[in-house]
């Protein structure tokens, strides 16, 4: 599965994909220079229960380490992933 990162001046999403497939998107928008929020994240049918919204979560986790930036997830599927992940919430805003 390839995670792809479509980033613009204001909003952005991961989309996983497979085979060609869209497997699931999860969108963001930029608050400020320094954080964005996760805002909704997808799964496409086919694809439930196979960690795919887990994966882009963690793509996202992987961004912001990479170029110091925070996280507000808002959406209720990324929260989880942050409550449940202990480890990632080093790039969690407060």
């Amino acid at each position: 599965m390839e995670i792809q990162q479509i980033n613009d001046i204001r909003k952005g999403y991961f989309e996983a994909v497979e085979d060609g497939k869209e497997a699931g998107k999860m969108t963001y928008t930029w608050a400020g220079d320094s954080k964005f929020i996760i805002d909704h994240t997808e799964v496409s049918p086919e694809f439930n229960g196979k960690g795919v919204g887990k994966k882009l979560v963690m793509a996202s986790v992987e961004y912001a380490r990479a170029n110091n930036l925070k996280i507000i997830p808002l959406c209720p599927f990324a929260k989880s992933v942050f409550d449940k992940v202990e480890e990632i919430r080093d790039v969690l805003f407060s």
